[in-house]
């Protein structure tokens, strides 16, 4: 007979292992029960992943809606991962205010022009698009739908993967919302106060526009509700 070990106490090595701040989080909520405390941070670690699933079958659509889209518009002579002229590439000036300089001008195409020239490095010149495409963020995706590109890509490209009339600044808040929750659940920050059901509610409602078919794969699949209503 296999012999399990009782789990740990809530001891000091809590604090070493989180640090004090972070785990003080869950002694706040828990009004200082070091075991109720630690279950909630473990419930937490379930609900990021249940969550990043969920997520993450997102990220996948979008990224390939985004570059369906731009395979079926784009007619530069090279490939709108490479092309200089590209939407993602071609510098895109626009005014920072703020700062203690005051305003100036930034290329909001520098990152991703970084981000597909570091993956480039990674796989080289002759790696498949495919290969490059799949190796970029939600952090590049998310940011495509943004004002400053209305005119370079959502005008011209990318409103062909969602249904026509959808509102691009709608997407977009949504997008960044959903991208803002992806990187507190990728980062084990605490959830307790996220407003998941809704957050949850945009992510089906954005899938549904890329495909009816994978919002109703995510809600049937997904746990977040499950373990919302297990909340120690």
């Amino acid at each position: 007979m296999t012999h399990v070990s009782p789990a740990p106490g809530a001891g000091p090595w809590v604090e070493a292992w989180l640090s004090p701040a972070r785990f003080g989080v869950y002694l706040y909520e828990t009004g200082g029960d070091r075991a109720r405390a630690l279950e909630l941070y473990r419930w937490n670690s379930e609900l990021s992943c249940a969550v990043l699933r969920d997520l993450g079958h997102f990220e996948v659509a979008l990224r390939n809606a985004y570059a369906t889209a731009l395979d079926a518009t784009w007619s530069g002579p090279g490939h709108w991962l490479d092309d200089p002229a590209s939407p993602l590439r071609a510098p895109l000036l626009r005014t920072k205010r703020g700062g203690p300089r005051g305003p100036r001008q930034v290329d909001i195409n520098d990152k991703p022009r970084r981000a597909i020239d570091a993956a480039r490095s990674r796989y080289g010149v002759q790696a498949l698009p495919g290969k490059i495409i799949a190796d970029l963020s939600l952090g590049l995706w998310r940011y495509l739908s943004s004002s400053a590109h209305e005119k370079t890509l959502w005008v011209p490209h990318l409103h062909r993967a969602f249904p026509a009339g959808t509102n691009r600044a709608t997407v977009d808040r949504k997008i960044g919302d959903l991208h803002g929750l992806r990187n507190r659940a990728a980062h084990w920050e605490p959830l307790l106060a996220a407003p998941l059901a809704r957050r949850m509610g945009d992510l089906v409602w954005v899938a549904g526009l890329l495909s009816p078919e994978l919002a109703d794969f995510v809600q049937h699949h997904s746990e977040v509700a499950v373990l919302l209503a297990k909340r120690p």
